[in-house]
């Protein structure tokens, strides 16, 4: 079906449009963007990025969505600026506002070529493919937990045809990096990923039908904020007190800190210790990346309430990152135990808990004594905890040249790397610990230090967040589901993600509004956001505009904004290969 573009005011600053069929009908839900032409200038004294210190200006990308009547009004705007239009079962219309005047109306062009459909759909449309190619359902989930722990892999770069020898090539550097796909999986996969992705490619009519777009997306604003470039990371951010967003870059050791009202940011290098060496303490994982500063590897932030300092920690040291956002100076806590510091929370007592991913512990640091104490999570057999204990000393290997990982034998359920990954704080003070390889989730109890370990009826608990009631969410990330679990009665109770097809999507994290009993998801392989009401028990679906947009975290503001970021390793894999802050108002729906 053709559409015609109606464009209205002209000479204002707004800009208001409407979308109409070629038969007079109004087109609704489709995606406008308005994006800066030429894009802001940003300083890149600093090896590409801007000098430390130094303030910056962005420019915001707009996006809205047309109403019933086929209307949709951007934003006042200075200068020229590009428009997409998408809209799925159509092709792109891309103009710049120069044109706008001499082309009055312009035609949006339903797309008729099945491979051109094809392209159009998100990740999780091709990775549903799979069930066929590889019949074994936990291969299926191995791959989907493993092989798209830092990306997607139904995305542009990933669904192409390749051999099957690029493919255990490709599969040995992941596993480098980390990935503990299993041995069969790894012997198994590159045969039926060549034989897959080359029939399917050559049959693109199989890719089947995505979400489908809702009509409360009339109402919804997304603005997105460029930060970085094709080698950064924005990994997790904080929403802070003080009104800033702060993201870490996890390949560049920067720290942004940004003003989400006027684009304007400043990044902080944070500097490494003496004697810190490229690559921290696992200096051969990023051998091949071609561009990185990773001293320290920044990941997750946290805001003390007593002071506003941002606490940070750096995967590739020994340490926590403290932050006075009042005098941007940093504070190393150097720790004598424990390996890769991940997600971070503080309690009310202003004492950081952090897991420890790769030792199988959780740290607390108590700031009024300056302290850490460590809390040890069982482990499931004595191998397991002889490689944890041996986990430094392979790294250093690595380090050396060899390939230690790609040598020792890998079964399905990860022994020797358990993984405590998201933690989060309930209001009764109980600290809570998703650990991702063995569908488990943890409580410590600060009190007494007991450590009680419950299993989860799906696989894949990867971070989780505490509603007001004190219940528990838990974003479960080979399943396309979350699940909540009730402390009082120790139930669980499943909700499958709303995507199309189902079971497809890939669930990285979530956060609970405690003000409005929401729960936000991360649609990591649908290029999403998705919000499901507590009370109702009804899903919003929210598409994001870029494609291959892989959400790490979620945050929200006092007005409602819901802010993620999108943090695919490697960034070129996004469209246009640009990370940015997303900022989502979700607009009226309820």
């Amino acid at each position: 079906m053709t559409g015609l573009l109606a464009l209205a005011g002209l000479n204002a600053q707004a800009l208001t449009l409407k979308v109409q069929t070629e038969e007079g009908r109004a087109a609704s839900l489709v995606m406008v963007t308005q994006t800066p032409q030429p894009p802001a200038r940003i300083d890149d004294s600093d090896n590409g990025y801007p000098a430390s210190g130094k303030l910056q200006q962005g420019a915001f990308e707009h996006t809205r969505f047309t109403d019933a009547q086929g209307q949709a009004t951007l934003p006042d705007t200075h200068g020229t600026f590009e428009l997409r239009l998408r809209k799925p079962g159509y092709q792109d219309l891309k103009l710049s506002s120069k044109d706008l005047p001499a082309t009055p109306v312009l035609t949006l062009k339903a797309e008729k070529d099945v491979r051109a459909l094809a392209q159009q759909r998100p990740s999780n449309a091709w990775t549903a493919t799979l069930e066929k190619a590889v019949p074994d359902a936990s291969i299926r989930k191995e791959f989907l937990l493993h092989c798209g722990f830092c990306h997607q892999q139904g995305s542009v770069f990933l669904r192409r045809e390749r051999s099957a020898e690029e493919w255990e090539t490709t599969i040995k550097r992941m596993v480098r990096y980390g990935s503990r796909l299993s041995s069969q999986a790894q012997k198994e996969l590159p045969a039926q990923l060549e034989a897959h992705w080359k029939y399917i490619n050559a049959h693109p009519e199989l890719v089947p039908a995505s979400t489908p777009w809702g009509e409360h997306l009339a109402g919804a604003q997304i603005t997105e904020l460029p930060l970085g470039d094709r080698f950064s990371q924005m990994h997790d951010f904080l929403m802070h007190s003080n009104g800033m967003v702060y993201i870490g870059d996890n390949l560049q050791d920067r720290l942004y800190e940004v003003n989400p009202d006027t684009g304007a940011y400043t990044v902080y290098k944070i500097p490494p210790e003496a004697g810190d060496k490229l690559g921290g303490l696992l200096a051969g994982r990023l051998r091949d990346f071609p561009k990185h500063e990773t001293y320290q590897g920044i990941h997750s932030l946290a805001e003390s309430r007593k002071d506003g300092h941002v606490f940070i920690t750096p995967s590739y040291q020994r340490r926590l990152i403290e932050f006075d956002p009042v005098n941007k100076t940093f504070k190393a806590h150097e720790m004598d135990s424990g390996f890769y510091p991940h997600t971070v929370r503080i309690d009310a007592k202003d004492r950081v808990w952090f897991t420890l991913a790769l030792s199988n512990q959780v740290a607390m640091f108590d700031r009024s004594t300056a302290k850490f104490t460590t809390y040890d999570l069982p482990f499931r057999s004595l191998m397991e905890k002889l490689t944890v204990k041996l986990t430094p000393f392979f790294f250093k290997l690595i380090g050396w040249g060899l390939p230690i990982t790609n040598w020792v034998k890998v079964d399905h359920v990860s022994t020797g790397v358990p993984l405590p990954y998201g933690i989060d704080i309930t209001p009764d003070g109980t600290v809570w610990i998703a650990r991702l390889h063995t569908d488990e989730i943890a409580s410590i109890d600060p009190a007494s230090g007991k450590v009680t370990m419950i299993p989860t009826p799906l696989h894949g608990p990867r971070r989780l967040r505490s509603d007001r009631d004190g219940n528990l969410w838990i974003a479960m990330f080979n399943e396309s589901a979350i699940l909540r679990y009730e402390p009082a009665t120790a139930k669980f109770t499943t909700f499958d993600l709303p995507v199309v097809p189902k079971g497809s999507d890939t669930p990285y994290a979530l956060n609970v509004d405690r003000q409005r009993h929401q729960v936000w998801v991360t649609g990591t392989n649908s290029d999403s956001a998705q919000c499901l009401d507590i009370s109702s028990g009804t899903w919003r679906f929210y598409p994001l505009p870029r494609k291959a947009t892989f959400t790490r975290d979620v945050e929200f503001g006092r007005d409602g904004r819901v802010f993620l970021s999108s943090a695919s390793f490697p960034s070129w894999h996004i469209e246009d290969a640009q990370p940015t802050l997303i900022q989502l108002q979700p607009g009226n729906a309820k």
